[in-house]
């Protein structure tokens, strides 16, 4: 089954990644915390990270020429965060930098044992975006434009106007906000976290809820990331199920961004022949790839890496 959106042609890149960006602390212990006891840290690791940020790189290395805007503070953690995108080859020129603000953190306690991990993140509120920071010439200039449903008001500007050029559009969606629903009317692609469907629309099971959802939204591809059970997405009214890759799992962080990269490089690289299987596989195998390496983004493979490890195919 084919993804059932016409790409536009004649832009000059490929994608264009609006949202999150952080400095991740990883914290790596044997087993998680209990209340009120101390424990010993395996390693502290300092690494860049962030939703869109990490999906950014991951297309970038799977062959995208690749955009990216958020916000930073004017600290050491920004400065770190940008040239960290920079030196993946990502434009960041609209990026937007706060004076006297603190750039986003974030500690991620890592389980060694199973590779699960728990994201302790903080934000200033001068970093939440507005509409102006995304410049409609961005949006006009490439085929995809990518979101995180973090910040509602700039996504859903800037998905809104990508509708009136005919840019498509994907969003990584995981937690309902007030402003949610508009934003979710004007995507293409809804990639969400396995709790996300359910919560926006009250169904019992998750296909019904992925139905609803499609019904509410118009989206015509809704998918939920499922993690060692692979993904479950909706297109055309029919389901596709798709497994997992086994890997030695390491660190999860980051897995579900880079799924979402994996689709999109899929997608933009078969262009309008692609097929939502094939998309969908690519995604599930830069995401069990990620989970090698420690951080977001240490181990996510480029494109050779990634046709490699799929034996070729597409």
């Amino acid at each position: 089954m084919r993804i059932p959106l016409t790409l536009p042609a004649g832009r000059s890149d490929d994608v264009l990644a609006v949202g999150e960006n952080s400095i991740d602390l990883l914290a790596e212990l044997d087993g998680h915390p209990a209340p009120d006891t101390k424990m010993a840290l395996a390693g502290l690791t300092e690494r860049p990270g962030g939703q869109s940020a990490t999906a950014a790189v991951a297309m970038a290395r799977l062959g995208l020429k690749t955009r990216y805007i958020g916000r930073v503070g004017d600290d050491d953690y920004g400065r770190r965060g940008l040239e960290s995108l920079v030196a993946e080859g990502i434009d960041v020129s609209n990026v937007v930098t706060v004076a006297g603000v603190t750039s986003r953190v974030a500690v991620i306690l890592v389980d060694r044992r199973s590779g699960t991990r728990t994201v302790l993140g903080y934000r200033d509120p001068g970093l939440v975006m507005t509409p102006a920071d995304v410049p409609a010439r961005t949006i006009d200039a490439v085929r995809v434009l990518y979101l995180d449903g973090t910040e509602v008001a700039a996504a859903t500007a800037a998905a809104e106007h990508a509708r009136r050029s005919g840019t498509r559009t994907v969003v990584d969606i995981d937690t309902t906000l007030p402003g949610t629903d508009r934003l979710l009317r004007s995507i293409d692609v809804i990639i969400a976290a396995a709790a996300f469907p359910a919560a926006l629309t009250g169904a019992s099971s998750l296909g019904l809820a992925l139905a609803r959802m499609q019904a509410d939204t118009g989206a015509p591809v809704v998918c939920v990331t499922l993690g060692e059970e692979g993904s479950l997405a909706r297109v055309a009214g029919h389901e596709v199920r798709t497994p997992a890759f086994r890997v030695p799992v390491v660190d999860s962080t980051g897995a579900g961004d880079v799924f979402r990269a994996g689709f999109v490089a899929a997608w933009l690289h078969g262009g309008d022949t692609t097929e939502v299987e094939d998309a969908l596989r690519w995604a599930n195998a830069v995401a069990a790839l990620k989970c090698r390496g420690l951080g977001a983004r240490t181990a996510t493979p480029t494109l050779t890496e990634l046709r490699a490890f799929l034996g070729g195919r597409m």
